[in-house]
């Protein structure tokens, strides 16, 4: 190679990979009022470094509640604190989600179980009033849980469901809890059209796997998040999707969380490894 043009190399090479560099630190878009680019980031203790489904009771920020895929426990701690307590309600298993519904704790495992037991006791150090409710819902996987504490309903979202084609559709169900609390009974069945994804994100062909469930109170709309996807799916109250927001894989290593405060807030949780510690992002509500 010429010394000339060895120099031109050496000057536009740079600049070359410099503008790629740019490229990969494009910002990704956020729903309004938002900025999914620059959370407040939590790291999360060893104990949690599977960190799963989290939750607030009454949307209260002071206290956030969490479970972790192996061991039955429930954590709470104020995102920040270096401590993070917890309470066991039961043996290890694939617990994916958690919601509080009428003061009481509503545990998902993976296939569809829910352990339910006192919100008041989780704080005494021991869980004594443990029921399960079984066969409620079709075989499958599940790890999106929401429960409206307002409506006195919770909604369970699948993510493998073997009466679904996650090609079309996903499914999310519906159960009104009784009024002493002890069970609960299916209100409703809603589809998720997984070809309004596709059209939005211009695939021809998706198949969409849910992580996490929660609903924004404030705009009435439905806050859908897919960890193998990466990305943040926006649905209107009847389930229609209104937008699509990819997510920064680099921020977001494993998202399997998600819920909001009372003051608008957005809080996402990622499960860590054996290098990288579990966490709880905070998007702060900007008007």
């Amino acid at each position: 190679m010429k010394l000339s043009m060895r120099i031109i190399v050496l000057i536009v090479l740079p600049g070359l990979l410099l503008g790629m560099a740019c490229m990969d630190k494009k910002p990704y878009s956020s729903p309004p009022g938002y900025d999914l680019n620059n959370p407040v980031k939590y790291n999360m203790p060893e104990k949690l470094t599977e960190i799963s489904g989290i939750t607030f009771h009454n949307g209260k920020p002071d206290s956030l509640y969490a479970e972790e895929d192996e061991k039955g426990r429930v954590y709470y701690f104020k995102p920040g604190d270096k401590e993070v307590k917890h309470t066991e309600f039961g043996k290890p298993g694939d617990y994916e989600d958690i919601g509080i519904l009428n003061n009481r704790v509503i545990m998902m495992r993976s296939d569809g179980v829910f352990f339910v037991f006192p919100l008041a006791q989780v704080r005494l150090g021991q869980i004594g009033d443990v029921q399960k409710w079984n066969n409620l819902l079709p075989d499958g996987e599940y790890e999106g849980l929401y429960a409206d504490e307002v409506s006195g309903q919770f909604y369970v979202l699948c993510k493998h469901c073997s009466d679904e084609n996650t090609s079309k559709k996903s499914t999310v169900y519906s159960f009104k809890v009784s009024a002493d609390g002890t069970s609960a009974k299916q209100s409703g069945q809603f589809d998720i059209n997984v070809k309004d994804i596709e059209a939005m994100t211009g695939s021809k062909k998706i198949a969409f796997h849910p992580s996490a469930l929660t609903k924004n109170t404030a705009t009435n709309e439905w806050y859908i998040l897919s960890s193998v996807n990466k990305m943040l799916v926006v649905a209107d109250n009847a389930w229609k999707v209104k937008a699509i927001y990819p997510i920064n894989p680099a921020l977001f290593r494993q998202p399997e969380g998600i819920a909001f405060d009372n003051q608008r807030n957005l809080y996402i949780s990622n499960e860590g490894d054996k290098v990288t510690p579990g966490n709880v992002l905070k998007f702060n509500y900007k008007k």
